[in-house]
């Protein structure tokens, strides 16, 4: 059963929470809504297993048919290089942090803020502490995280769910894209 309870316990919100994802076509509406998004992706996707696949070919998958600009954390980009994927930029996930809350940056591919940040493959613990600067000090900024754990700093998030029907919502996404050709 799917629930709506942060993964690490301890921790409060505070009185705003993300609003849980129940359906992958909520992601898939918001990001064609979306003027300018961008995708970050942490080291633990190229070590993520999703049946036959990793979480980095799934956000490979996304990314090219999406074309939102990726940004790669950590080590990880040796991973999309060696798949033959090259994001728009690579950086520590702190500094990507920081970067989307300064009203004067001109984002990654330098045409503008970005109003739209999707997450995924982070520690638990280090995407929360970034949602939650997020949440508070970039307010023109959405954040959805799309990994299985519910994080109640993203303004929008998939619920704690199975690895099965999380794989199952990414093939969704990435197919809805495929449907339609993109943002």
């Amino acid at each position: 059963m799917a629930t709506a309870e942060p993964w690490q316990t301890a921790e409060i919100p505070g009185p705003k929470k993300a609003l849980v994802i129940t359906k992958p076509d909520v992601i898939v509406a918001m990001i064609k809504r979306a003027r300018h998004p961008i995708l970050i992706v942490g080291h633990m996707a190229a070590e993520t297993e999703l049946g036959d696949k990793k979480l980095i070919d799934y956000m490979i998958d996304f990314a090219e048919k999406t074309n939102i600009p990726t940004v790669a954390t950590a080590h990880i980009i040796r991973e999309f290089l060696k798949r033959d994927y090259k994001p728009a930029g690579f950086m520590p996930a702190v500094d990507i942090g920081n970067r989307l809350v300064d009203p004067e940056w001109i984002g990654i591919d330098g045409k503008g803020q970005h109003d739209l940040a999707l997450f995924v493959g982070l520690p638990y613990y280090m995407e929360w502490t970034i949602l939650s600067g997020l949440k508070h000090f970039a307010p023109n900024l959405k954040t959805i995280t799309l990994d299985n754990f519910y994080q109640p700093h993203a303004s929008w998030s998939f619920p704690n769910i199975s690895i099965k029907d999380w794989m199952e919502n990414l093939k969704v996404m990435i197919e809805k894209f495929e449907e339609k050709g993109g943002t």
